[in-house]
């Protein structure tokens, strides 16, 4: 604890910022007296799409992640970050700090006829490019965007200088040919205007990294800080990668799904990450034994798996180059870099969908169109339940890392909880930045997190703070050890997380007390921030 404390203590004195976080205020840079901005921290958020707990190696994989554990053995790993569990509700989190609905995506980017489910970023919501932006920052977005079609919501009426994203929820890795046959288009834009790729187009990985690369020489003789935001579209599907990257991997699932989970289990135990009390959770009912699987299943399985991995590695190369860069323009040693995923891995079964487009040519290439479904996604959550669109703890921990050379303790681990609410607030107070009350002509709402930096101190801040969740009628409310957890249409079940985080001993029975004490708080939440049922909304 006592490294944690050292740390803010540094970060406070050391970095000469104003006083910090507060609601209301100016959002004009503060100037020295010689006219000139002073020196603030540079920002990096790099977010991964579709990506396990247990996907990266610091989090117990086998996929190679050099670049991300380099920065998980330099900086900090977070055990218990929580994302929204859904794409477009975690990106408009992330990007305001608020709770999805009360940014306007409560779903995804359909109008569902209420404020809370327009689809869209509400004009009552900031992102962290608009308020930096007044203080002089120089900021860029590269890859998936997803939080709105009309304009006001795209990146660059959202505060960003710089844009390449991707508009839409997924994309082939080649193109931008639809993936659904039922009208729904993909679309990227760069710096606001539609932008067509091909069939020989740069394998969007890369594509995203090549941006920010572009990006960053472009400013680099710049003295003004940056906000970078680094938004890949890996690992969701279609799972497609260069087929030099799957050959790494090819074969190296023929062992299966039970055996890899056993694998990362042992490594997340043995590294901390995991406490000893924390089952590993069943096999998902779903999924067979693999033992039971004829050699041409086998086959057919590693090789989604191995597509899978492939594109995880690409994007960690790409991670790789970005900090080179930062490096080599001389920003490393003032820039903040956070890395986490928008949800747990997916149980998307995009074969049996009649709206997606069909491919069946080579696996993994731009003639094929597939996922990786259930049995790997529950190899992804290791050691948890359930996916991405679930609010158990598989569709919502997030393997999350922060790095600050020479002021977050090196592979120093926080088991405090923390949420995507708690970025932006942690990014003001970092940069000196004030959240008014007003912006644009119009009223914010306030955050409902708490800066970052108070978990990074190590202190216990969780009393009297409830985290709440709800996306498609599956909702959650976590309250210090205690969280009550439901999926649409059933009936709560209650887990102490500090000795159960795998959620494998249901006590609502036991304790039928807490269960109504903490529903009580998640139905004043769900009313206050604009929750629908689910039932009737559709």
């Amino acid at each position: 604890m006592n490294q944690r404390i050292n740390f803010l203590t540094v970060l406070f004195f050391g970095l000469n910022i104003c006083s910090g976080f507060t609601q209301g205020g100016s959002l004009a840079p503060e100037l020295h007296s010689s006219g000139k901005l002073p020196s603030r921290p540079n920002v990096l958020i790099i977010l991964a799409d579709d990506l396990g707990f247990s996907d990266i190696g610091a989090f117990g994989s086998e996929i190679h992640t050099p670049s991300l554990n380099k920065l998980a053995k330099e900086g900090v790993i977070f055990n218990q970050f929580y994302n929204a569990g859904r794409c477009c509700p975690s990106r408009a989190s992330l990007l305001t700090g608020l709770y999805p609905h009360q940014a306007g995506i409560g779903d995804m980017v359909q109008d569902k006829g209420t404020e809370a489910y327009q689809g869209y970023l509400s004009k009552h919501s900031a992102t962290i490019a608009e308020l930096l932006k007044p203080q002089g920052y120089q900021t860029i977005v590269s890859g998936k965007w997803h939080v709105g079609l009309v304009p006001s919501a795209f990146a660059l009426n959202r505060g960003f200088d710089k844009s390449f994203t991707l508009q839409n929820n997924g994309s082939s890795y080649f193109n931008s040919q639809p993936l659904y046959n039922d009208g729904r288009t993909v679309t990227f834009q760069l710096n606001g205007k539609e932008l067509k790729r091909q069939d020989t187009s740069l394998y969007l990985t890369q594509a995203i990294t090549n941006f920010a690369l572009k990006s960053l020489d472009e400013i680099k003789d710049q003295p003004n800080p940056f906000f970078l935001y680094v938004a890949y579209n890996a690992p969701h599907w279609p799972i497609q990668a260069l087929p030099e990257d799957i050959a790494k991997y090819k074969g190296r699932y023929l062992s299966g799904w039970d055996e890899l989970r056993q694998e990362r289990y042992k490594k997340l135990r043995a590294s901390g990450i995991l406490k000893k009390e924390w089952a590993l959770s069943p096999r998902f009912g779903n999924v067979k034994e693999w033992k039971r699987l004829s050699a041409e299943e086998k086959e057919m399985w590693d090789t989604r798996m191995a597509i899978y991995a492939a594109m995880i590695d690409r994007m960690d190369a790409g991670i790789g180059q970005i900090l080179a860069k930062i490096k080599e323009i001389k920003r490393d040693k003032n820039t903040l870099i956070l890395f986490l995923s928008d949800n747990g891995g997916s149980a998307d079964e995009v074969k049996n969908w009649n709206y997606v487009t069909q491919k069946n040519g080579t696996p993994g290439s731009v003639n094929s169109i597939d996922s990786y479904e259930a049995p790997w996604g529950n190899a992804s959550n290791t050691p948890f339940r359930l996916f991405k669109k679930n609010t158990h703890e598989g569709g919502i921990s997030s393997p999350f890392i922060a790095w600050y050379p020479g002021l977050i303790p090196s592979g120093s681990l926080n088991e405090e909880p923390a949420h995507l609410i708690d970025i932006l607030p942690g990014i003001l107070e970092l940069t000196g930045t004030r959240y008014p009350l007003l912006f644009k002509g119009d009223s914010l709402t306030a955050l409902p997190g708490r800066s970052l930096l108070t978990a990074l101190k190590g202190e216990k801040g969780n009393k009297g703070r409830a985290l709440f969740w709800e996306h498609e009628g599956s909702r959650a409310v976590r309250e210090q050890d205690w969280k009550l957890v439901a999926e649409l249409n059933a009936p709560w079940e209650l887990y102490n997380l500090k000795t159960d985080r795998t959620e494998t001993q249901d006590l609502a029975g036991k304790y039928p007390e807490k269960v109504k004490q903490l529903e009580k708080k998640y139905l004043e939440w769900a009313r206050s921030v604009g929750v629908q049922d689910w039932n009737r909304i559709k």
